[in-house]
């Protein structure tokens, strides 16, 4: 059931006596059309921190939530290989006994997903301390960032982890899972070598992977701001280094010089996302992998409506898209003072089960049907196995989205207004009844119940629940009009989804 603040409920009230004064804008949705199936390519994967974070509970009920209304299927994280898991342990027994690699954490870190509900994007990171040809490291849990001192002894240790998973999973779903080698290589702080470096441990793993068993997928270059994709694929296919899917990562704050080239003309922040993964699909399909699939396996906003904008425009193009990151069990860059604050939270879309904006948008997008309807406007419009129609709006702005370290700012910066929407229904009977699910920054958000509590730092247990319960998408019952629209009136970076039975 969605529930709402009393004080989300008072500025929607408030909204009707502005409607007169807000822009307006009309949407179409025409219920006789089917424009193609709708993939949830949004709920393919979702993106996590490291391996280790994952065993605590905390984070375990975010992904929970994240299951059972999101239909979130799978996570990716960094550091399944990092030295705290002890693959290469420093224990007194290891020490004695002087053997191969211990997959206790791994299984611990992979039994926990699949008790959830979800399967691994398995990310093969960071480098283990006996493997690695340097001790330079990346964040807070040190993860090992450098080459393997031998390609050799690295994919006979990756060749042993997949079979190992092969043992306990089971080949049927480890050949579900993809296999994507390394995190962002073309960033120093993430890879200590360059680009030919890089290709040569891929193929190593790769074909590693491929004598366990050649239907497993694997697939790189796992690169920040689309980088490195057309010279990975001339050099895998000139060098016989197999490819079963192309990823990539990009933020709609990333320099955009770096992202379309230097001199370029500048974007909107909401076109970014969107075009960039249009020209990476470009240059998979001009290359010699073309029509292999591409997935987004990093990305972020936390502004709903940008969020719906970009998987609208950029699902076309991905067999999965990943947003950064699901939990604010998230310690990348350190240990977080605060649950929520002012200004930018970084890029969870949760925090012990407190719902921000960016998750309950999630919520609203997994109840849309699989059978995409024809539609003008800003709009997702579908229809389910039983027939029932929904259809979810937005009021796009621009919102600043940082393209470096996040949680830095203490306010939001956003250009737009409230907006007056106008959905209509073509092929539907007016005066149905319509469910209408909102979210923005006070529907479906913790932050005016935080507010009101005095905006504390470290919420108590008893606040917590609070916040858990008032974080949920605004949701009210609407009677369409003899002419089958409905009007809604959304704040800057607003969405509804309205539902007809």
């Amino acid at each position: 059931m969605f529930l709402a603040s009393g004080a989300a409920a008072a500025a929607l009230s408030a909204s009707g006596a502005r409607a007169a004064a807000l822009a307006g804008e009309t949407v179409r949705v025409d219920t006789r059309t089917v424009a193609g199936a709708l993939p949830h390519v949004w709920e393919e994967c979702v993106g996590s921190d490291r391996a280790a974070i994952t065993m605590r509970e905390e984070w375990r009920q975010d992904m929970r939530l994240a299951v059972a209304e999101a239909g979130i299927k799978r996570a990716r994280f960094h550091g399944i290989f990092n030295d705290e898991l002890g693959v290469f342990g420093k224990s007194v027994l290891e020490m004695r006994r002087g053997g191969g690699p211990n997959w206790l954490n791994v299984y611990r870190v992979y039994d926990g997903l699949l008790e959830l509900g979800v399967s691994p994007y398995v990310e093969l990171s960071f480098m283990p301390g006996k493997l690695a040809s340097g001790k330079t490291q990346f964040g807070f849990y040190g993860g090992n960032i450098t080459p393997p001192s031998s390609d050799a002894e690295f994919a006979g240790f990756i060749r042993s982890f997949t079979a190992a998973m092969v043992d306990r999973y089971g080949l049927e779903a480890v050949r579900s899972w993809p296999f994507e080698v390394w995190n962002e290589p073309n960033l120093s702080f993430f890879w200590t070598a360059d680009k030919q470096r890089y290709f040569d441990m891929y193929k190593a793993v790769a074909v590693a992977i491929k004598s366990v068993d050649p239907q497993i997928k694997v697939g790189g270059p796992a690169t920040s701001k689309t980088a490195w994709i057309g010279d990975f694929a001339e050099w895998c296919a000139a060098n016989n280094a197999p490819v079963d899917f192309f990823a990539t990562h990009v933020y709609a704050g990333d320099n955009q010089d770096e992202v379309f080239g230097k001199g370029s003309p500048r974007r909107s922040v909401n076109a970014v996302i969107p075009d960039a993964l249009a020209a990476a699909r470009r240059t998979i399909d001009a290359g010699p992998f073309a029509g292999k699939p591409m997935w987004l396996s990093e990305w972020s906003s936390d502004s709903p409506a940008m969020i719906a904008h970009v998987i609208a425009g950029g699902m076309a193009h991905c067999a999965g898209m990943s947003q950064w990151t699901l939990s604010g069990m998230y310690e990348e860059l350190g240990v977080d003072d605060y649950m929520l604050k002012e200004g930018s939270m970084g890029w969870s879309m949760m925090i012990d089960g407190i719902a921000k904006p960016s998750f309950n948008t999630y919520r609203l997008l997994h109840r849309l049907g699989t059978e995409r309807l024809a539609a003008q406007g800003p709009a997702l419009a579908a229809k389910d196995r039983r027939g029932r129609i929904s259809a979810l709006v937005w009021n796009l702005a621009e919102v600043d989205q940082p393209g470096g370290i996040p949680g830095m700012t203490s306010e939001r910066k956003i250009v737009g207004g409230a907006r007056r929407v106008t959905v209509q229904f073509d092929g539907v009977k007016g005066g149905r009844t319509a469910q209408v699910h909102y979210v923005d920054w006070e529907r479906g958000s913790p932050m005016p119940a935080w507010r009101a509590m005095g905006s504390p730092q470290y919420p108590s247990s008893a606040q917590i629940g609070q916040l858990r319960q008032v974080s949920r998408p605004l949701v009210e019952t609407r009677r369409l009009g003899a002419d089958a629209s409905l009007t809604l009136d959304l704040p800057a970076e607003g969405i509804a989804l309205v539902e007809i039975a």
